[in-house]
């Protein structure tokens, strides 16, 4: 089972939206301001030589008060609407 499917703890520390396109990745930060600063990053993939062929990831550093298990439901939530996962960063 991916680590991605088994979330039984709060995770700490920077957390990374995985998603499929810039569009995606802005209008997901840009949705939720609660998130605070974010940072997107263009991850081409291996082996892949066309640059169409790559993920966004939307950068989420860990709020001052730590994750919570409310918001990281929600977090999870929203990039599986855009088809996308979160993972520790």
């Amino acid at each position: 089972m991916s680590s991605r499917d088994d979330r039984t703890t709060t995770p700490a520390g920077r957390q990374l939206l995985v998603l499929a396109d810039r569009d995606a990745a802005e209008a997901l930060a840009e949705r939720w301001p609660a998130l605070g600063p974010f940072e997107l990053v263009r991850d081409a993939l291996a082996g892949e030589d066309d640059a169409e062929d790559a993920q966004w990831l939307v950068v989420l550093e860990e709020p001052a008060e730590g994750w919570d298990a409310a918001t990281v439901a929600a977090v999870d939530a929203l990039a599986g609407e855009h088809e996308g996962w979160r993972e520790d960063g």
